[in-house]
C-alpha cells in the first residue's frame, strides 16, 4: 500500500517531529478485551476519522519498557 504524500497533512509527514503528540482513550468492556484508541489531538471530522488506531489494550506497553 502506498500513500499519496499530497493527501497527508504536513504535520504527519515526518516521524521525527518532536511536537507531534498523541492522545489515548481506553474503552473498558465487561465481556471482551478493553480497547485503546490513539489519535492526534485537535482534529475533527474527516481528519480525525482517518488518523486513529485502535487495538486491544494489552497490545500497548509503556515506552520505558521498550528501551
Amino acid at each position: 500500500m502506498s500513500v499519496d504524500p499530497r493527501s497527508v497533512p504536513e504535520a504527519y509527514t515526518s516521524a521525527r517531529r518532536s511536537d507531534l503528540g498523541l492522545s489515548m482513550r481506553v474503552v473498558e468492556y465487561s465481556d471482551r478485551a478493553d480497547r485503546c484508541t490513539v489519535f492526534p489531538p485537535g482534529l475533527s471530522g474527516d481528519a480525525r476519522m482517518s488518523t486513529w488506531l485502535s487495538a486491544d489494550r494489552s497490545a500497548f506497553v509503556p515506552l520505558s519498557e521498550m528501551e
